[in-house]
């Protein structure tokens, strides 16, 4: 048959379709074929037969999901890694499973991979060994199993998890760790199926020169070349394809190229691209594999500092355990891409693996959120010998090298260290990351941990060395983390010699217990040691660091009548110019109703440099109470919400309080009281004591009393009462003995049922942990409170930051922070910047403004564990106070005054009791019986 050009073009069309899909089908089945045996995680997975040798629902087969820890599915036995040897849960958990490797996979080589085991692993596949018994619980292990398989037809897979390893080393570096023990298949298992000739392990390094290396292990006997391209992360081609030759024989492929201008992986601008590798054998594709990577370049500069990209960095770190109550150790994507997320969103760049290598899917949430990774090679106090540990230093760098996000490595913790392990990193690795012995001297590190504030003679800050803590500000109940932090970090940030370093730890490591109805077991003052909860509840601490580790930091500002918008800040990012930032204002009256919102004007304020924004105002700006700042990052998550003050509480309760009423105030003595009254109210004053004895009105009684008491002082030096009138008000003062110069006290009763309250004082030591007056009042009446101030969490004198300026509502609780029932914000404690409150009670609500400036409110006394360590701040006596000087609070490994200054005593002395210097205190009581 004849064909016209029409056709033969035609033809030629066909022809070149056809190649190109011929070479598509051919590509696709060349690549590795992975099939799942087990679940893909904690939330999606398979289950298998399992028969536990001991402890609860031992001695029977039955069946449990995997991934999983037999423990949180009822089987064996919890124990935490400080349990004696003598009462471990030493079980074993045998597994069955039966599979079909489909007809297809017939001369393929067939790999079975286990990503994560607790913790020595036997393998049988149709009743023969697959390989040597697999020791170490974190470590993605395989074998060839492609002799064992009967392809098209059913195989069974019987695996041996022994809780307890047969080698001692294992169990010094896993099992006698400060985190709870667990057994079983925690991480997925599935099959490789692979060409017969194939990639075996790909490495790769891309530096920020653009510069990039790829080192291919191979099994293989024809193939002759390796192609490469690079892509990014939309498909396209980045440059063009790169090849290498092979001989006969050759098991490694090393293969080059540079990429022009690329752009680089860093926490901040997380950039990744996509490498495709291709093995041909006379020209045609035998095996395809991808990996994703980033173009960085990790260097220590000694006696200097670490450096990314050329940028001198410091790490705003968190330790973080990969763990969750109701799942133990098996996790799932999503809680992995979760935890990046609660990360970030405090503001850190930095996460260490403690302490062993975590799963993949949090690496690659990792990879492409932007956290810098320092992944562990597992060993706490205690060490792998090099024998083990030589296979899992190669197991761990095989299966994590080519994240972006590690930037270091971590030889064991504190002092879990095999040196002998140590040339392994350095000589596999094929990026040649730094490596540190985390709570060691080493190399060009001092990692020590829980380090005082300014600690070191020769050391440390003080020292040559990089400053990296590994660990610090060691977090428990609700000390340590934000506590202190300012004062690390101020010191950390100015200090050329240090690196940043990372915080203990980012969730409780509580869990819940099967055998004890899902309550959350923390090994008593063990593993209450998060920023969260154990179900990742926030507490103050997360707000706190939010703020401390902002990269956008403010001068401190006191907005007045000539405020023109401008604000003073820092950029403290390490990439990002802050005109890539968004910045909004808003201004709020805080009566629910007016509030107006803005733009700021943001110019280019480069890494480390200070600048002025500007918020673009409106003519009526100081008629609003609070401007609000809220700045967004390049990628419009928020890094934080900024409040100042623009009336103060002077300016507030004038509007708030109500002085004019039709009844006349009369004051009269009876028996030992000096009893003002104001229509039907009747306010009570023992004239011995001089404190406030009883509140009552047309309602009933509102029970304030005992006060006011100054929190440091056994006696007031109390006197006497005089009287006097103030039109149609009634001023009750104190006299007080001339060891007590400088106080006073001035009660004033209005006609409206309003009373005031000023006093001045001075603090009876030059150092004081608190400073400030007591009232009582009956905790077990209250309800619920509505306040104006920061909040909406406590505070402590060396935990300020995290919080906002806002009319608030919480109701009452008794959390004792990181045990029992976690129930946050917790109610009892001290709030800061007190404007007015209102405890609503099953009586009548008390409702107390405060026109001085910043006043604290104390609300009771926080329940503490009975074994608090250093985090049980003190606590004055009453119930209701309200403080110049509130208590530090310290962290399990450190007294409050040993983190730097903020956890230091109160300190205020003046000799000569100057009145222009004492403290000064302005309440108003609303006890009206009137909203």
């Amino acid at each position: 048959m004849k064909l016209n050009k029409k056709g033969n073009l035609l033809k030629v069309l066909v022809f070149a379709l056809s190649v190109q899909l011929l070479a598509f089908s051919v590509a696709k089945a060349q690549q590795t074929e992975i099939r799942y045996l087990s679940g893909t995680g904690s939330d999606k997975t398979v289950n298998w037969q399992f028969f536990c040798t001991a402890g609860r629902n031992s001695g029977k087969w039955t069946t449990i999901p995997v991934p999983s820890n037999w423990e949180q599915q009822g089987f064996g036995k919890y124990n935490y890694g400080h349990d004696k040897d003598s009462v471990r849960g030493k079980e074993k958990g045998l597994y069955k499973y039966n599979f079909t490797v489909p007809a297809s996979w017939q001369g393929k080589t067939v790999k079975i991979v286990f990503e994560g085991s607790m913790t020595d692993t036997e393998v049988k596949i149709n009743g023969k060994p697959a390989g040597a018994i697999h020791q170490g619980a974190f470590y993605s292990f395989s074998y060839d199993i492609t002799k064992l398989l009967k392809v098209g037809k059913k195989n069974l897979l019987e695996v041996t998890v022994s809780k307890h390893s047969a080698n001692e080393s294992v169990n010094g570096a896993e099992r006698r760790g400060d985190f709870w023990i667990l057994g079983g298949i925690f991480r997925p298992v599935f099959l490789q199926a692979l060409p017969a000739e194939h990639i075996a392990h790909v490495a790769v390094d891309g530096k920020a020169t653009g510069a990039f290396t790829a080192r291919l292990k191979l099994a293989t006997a024809t193939a002759d070349e390796v192609s490469a391209q690079v892509f990014n992360m939309n498909g396209e081609r980045v440059g063009s394809a790169f090849t290498t030759k092979l001989k006969a024989g050759d098991s490694v492929a090393t293969l080059q190229t540079t990429v022009s201008s690329p752009a680089l992986w860093t926490p901040e601008f997380p950039n990744r691209y996509r490498v495709e590798f291709t093995l041909l054998a006379k020209g045609k594709p035998v095996h395809t594999v991808q990996e994703k990577f980033g173009f960085r370049t990790v260097e220590v500069r000694e006696r200097d500092g670490i450096y990314l990209n050329g940028v001198k960095v410091k790490f705003k770190g968190v330790n973080r355990h990969s763990f969750w109550p109701t799942t133990g150790r098996a996790m799932s994507e999503k809680m992995s891409i979760d935890d990046v997320l609660m990360i970030k969103d405090m503001n850190m760049n930095a996460v260490r693996m403690s302490h062993y290598p975590p799963d993949a899917h949090f690496l690659d949430a990792c990879d492409s959120l932007g956290l810098m990774v320092l992944d562990e090679l597992t060993g706490w106090h205690k060490a792998y010998d090099t024998e083990v540990g030589t296979k899992l230093v190669h197991e761990m760098i095989a299966h994590d090298v080519n994240h972006p996000s590690i930037v270091l490595w971590d030889n064991g913790n504190e002092g879990g260290h095999n040196d002998e392990l140590d040339h392994l990193f350095d000589e596999l690795d094929i990026q040649h990351r730094p490596l540190v012995h985390p709570w060691q001297v080493f190399r060009e590190f001092d990692t020590q941990h829980y380090i005082n504030w300014d600690y070191g003679n020769n050391t440390h800050l003080h020292g040559h060395k990089i400053s990296f803590p590994t660990e610090f500000l060691h977090g428990l109940y609700d000390g340590g983390l934000g506590a202190g932090l300012e004062d690390y970090w101020e010191s950390m940030w100015r200090n050329p010699l240090s690196a940043g370093g990372f915080l203990w730890v980012f969730a409780d490591e509580g869990i819940a217990r099967k055998d004890k109805n899902d309550s959350i077991d923390n090994d008593g003052s063990h593993a209450p040691d998060g920023i969260v909860g154990p179900y990742h509840e926030k507490e103050g601490s997360y707000y706190t660091i939010k703020e401390v580790w902002a990269p956008v930091h403010f001068e401190k500002k006191d907005i007045t009548t000539a405020f023109d918008g401008q604000l003073r800040v820092e950029n403290r990012y390490h990439f990002t110019n802050l005109n890539q930032c968004r910045f909004t204002f808003k201004l709020a009256s805080l009566n629910g109703k007016d509030s107006a919102t803005g733009t700021v004007n943001v110019p280019a304020i480069a890494p480390g440099n200070t600048g002025i924004i500007t918020c673009n105002l409106p003519a009526n700006w100081q008629q609003y109470s609070v401007l609000y700042v809220t700045a967004m990052d390049a990628h419009q998550r928020e890094i934080f919400t900024w409040s100042w003050p623009i009336k103060l509480p002077s300016a507030i309760a004038q509007t708030m309080v109500k002085q004019e009423g039709s009844a006349a105030v009369t004051v009269a003595e009876k028996d030992s009281l000096l009893i003002a009254t104001a229509g039907d109210v009747n306010i009570s004053f023992h004239i011995k004591t001089g404190l406030l004895q009883t509140v009552q009105n047309g309602k009933g009684i509102i029970p304030l009393t005992n006060g006011p008491i100054l929190v440091d002082s056994a006696s007031s030096g109390f006197v006497k009462w005089n009287t006097r009138k103030d039109g149609n008000n009634q001023v009750i003062s104190a006299e007080f003995a001339k060891k007590s110069l400088g106080q006073t006290l001035e009660w004033t009763i209005y006609p409206s049922g309003w009373v005031k309250m000023h006093m001045k004082y001075f603090p009876k030591e030059y150092e004081s942990s608190l400073i400030g007056v007591n009232f009582s009042f009956p905790e077990n009446t209250v309800k619920s409170i509505q306040w104006m101030g920061k909040g909406p969490y406590r505070v402590w004198k060396n935990r300020m930051k995290g919080g906002t300026l806002n009319v608030w509502n919480k109701e009452y609780n008794n959390t004792s922070t990181g045990e029992g029932k976690l129930i946050y914000p917790e109610f009892k404690g001290y709030y800061s910047n007190l404007y007015w409150m209102k405890l609503n009670t099953t009586g009548q609500p008390l409702t107390v403004v405060c026109s001085s400036e910043d006043i604290f409110l104390r609300l009771f006394t926080p329940k503490f564990s009975v074994t608090p360590y250093n985090t049980a701040p003190e606590f004055p006596g009453g119930d209701l106070s309200f403080m110049d000087g509130i208590s530090a609070i310290g962290t399990k490994s450190q007294k409050a005054d040993k983190t730097g200054p903020m956890g230091q005593k109160n300190m205020f002395f003046d000799y000569w009791k100057d009145p222009t210097r004492a403290k000064e205190l302005t309440l108003f009581f609303n006890f009206s019986g009137k909203e």
